[in-house]
């Protein structure tokens, strides 16, 4: 008993979203852990978080997945949301092409603040937004080839590939672990002080994390 309960602890990773405001972060989060889309969402202040577990070469495999707000004014608490994160979901939204544009800022955000090995997955959500389409599927996938990442359109609304795309950077952390890319001692010391705090902070399947921001 015991030993199960070690190998189901190994596998805990921190899965961040990042990506512009209003891109549709919470409600992918909130379609891939309870299979639910509020079409009236407000904008996520703060962090909130989810635990949630898939099976992958039959072992169960648990992703914390951690969704902030996307906007400048929040941009202070990025270096503890990124800490111990080992995959990330950059996500545009296809209607907008401005959050497409800011794609690069991310990922050089996600680089100063990840020094570890990191599964990327470049998500172009909203494609239900089919009509009103300002970025090509063409374009998604020359960026995502040209910076080394996985890519994926979804939609959380009629969950088009969102099951998929999150299993798809899981599955990938998991792999770069049986690789052990990550499996030195300085990230097993990492993986193991970010396991406890992640545990205190959630306590359950989900939370919150409010962060307090100061404006004149």
């Amino acid at each position: 008993m015991e030993d199960n309960e070690e190998v189901a602890e190994e596998y805990l990773f921190k899965v961040v979203l990042i990506g512009d405001s209003a891109v549709g972060k919470s409600n992918l989060l909130s379609r891939f852990a309870r299979n639910e889309f509020d079409s009236n969402s407000k904008a996520t202040i703060g962090v909130e978080f989810q635990t949630q577990a898939v099976e992958i070469d039959g072992k169960e495999v648990k992703a914390q997945i951690w969704d902030t707000a996307g906007q400048e004014r929040f941009r202070a608490v990025t270096s503890a949301y990124y800490r111990g994160a080992v995959g990330a979901l950059i996500v545009y939204d296809i209607s907008r092409r401005t959050t497409f544009d800011s794609i690069k800022r991310w990922l050089e955000e996600l680089s100063l603040h990840c020094d570890t090995t990191v599964a990327r997955m470049l998500v172009g959500n909203k494609c239900d937004l089919e009509n009103i389409r300002e970025v090509s599927v063409e374009d998604g996938k020359s960026l995502a080839e040209a910076e080394g990442l996985f890519f994926m359109e979804t939609s959380a609304l009629d969950s088009t590939n969102v099951q998929t795309a999150f299993e798809i950077v899981i599955r990938e952390i998991y792999n770069n672990i049986s690789r052990k890319v990550l499996n030195s001692d300085s990230y097993k010391a990492e993986l193991s002080v970010n396991r406890v705090n992640l545990a205190n902070s959630a306590g359950s399947k989900q939370g919150r994390l409010n962060f307090s921001c100061c404006s004149s």
